[in-house]
């Protein structure tokens, strides 16, 4: 990343200011003293103020350069490292960490995207955004791309609706708190991940029609409780039951 005066234009974020607000979400959240916790964006650093109250190690990205010498002067603790980077381009722990960020969110997807697709996920994640977006990640209310390649390996749920007078300057859609947890085990074998996402990815663009042939989807329709094979109707579980189909009677 370049070091200039100030961050693109994308990183535009609506703040969170109110300390009430703030000490309300982390209440929300299981972070206890021996967590390492990520934040992406700190801006002014209000919420970073909160967590150095509820743990022991911070590590705040901020890719504004104001900002970041800011934050610098105000936070001086072990407790935090500043990075002045581009959060897409920086490298996540190797180690245990949850995560905790009101993130721009015209950025939404790449940071899930980042964050749930890394070879070290976090443990948990409460991430702000806008309702819509949650929503489309939670599969509500049909399953879309995004949540059937999120729920395998992630529990969501949202545990916080905003007034939109709690953010500066105020933003024009609803904005909520998703929370995403790991599952202990993967609802799909580690080892067939990446084939899982390439059928739930074909079989969205280009219907269930072009992976199975009459016959075989027949029989897949039927171990999976289907009688109608519109997408929009598929339940999650459902797509698990014609993806173990798929491994057993596609080559």
């Amino acid at each position: 990343m370049s070091k200039n005066n100030h961050a693109p234009v994308w990183v535009s974020q609506n703040f969170l200011t109110g300390a009430k607000t703030i000490s309300r979400l982390i209440s929300k959240t299981s972070i206890n003293p021996d967590d390492h916790i990520i934040e992406i964006g700190p801006g002014r650093g209000h919420i970073t103020a909160a967590l150095l109250r509820h743990c022991k190690k911070v590590s705040a990205i901020e890719i504004d350069c104001n900002l970041y010498a800011k934050l610098q002067t105000k936070f001086i603790t072990p407790a935090l490292k500043l990075y002045n980077q581009d959060f897409l381009k920086w490298n996540l722990p190797t180690g245990a960490y949850k995560v905790f960020a009101n993130i721009p969110f015209n950025h939404t997807t790449e940071i899930i995207n980042k964050l749930t697709g890394s070879k070290n996920p976090p443990s948990e994640a409460w991430l702000v955004m806008e309702k819509g977006a949650a929503k489309r990640f939670m599969g509500i209310p049909q399953e879309s791309l995004a949540s059937l390649t999120l729920k395998p390996q992630f529990e969501m749920r949202v545990v916080y609706h905003f007034k939109r007078e709690d953010f500066h300057p105020k933003p024009s859609v609803d904005v909520v708190m998703l929370h995403f947890k790991r599952k202990t085990l993967c609802d799909v074998p580690n080892n067939q991940l990446q084939r899982y996402n390439r059928f739930i990815s074909s079989a969205i663009k280009h219907g269930l029609t072009r992976i199975f042939t009459k016959k075989q989807l027949a029989r897949a329709c039927r171990e999976a409780g289907l009688s109608d094979i519109t997408s929009a109707e598929i339940l999650y579980i459902q797509w698990l039951c014609l993806f173990r189909c798929y491994c057993e009677i596609v080559k």
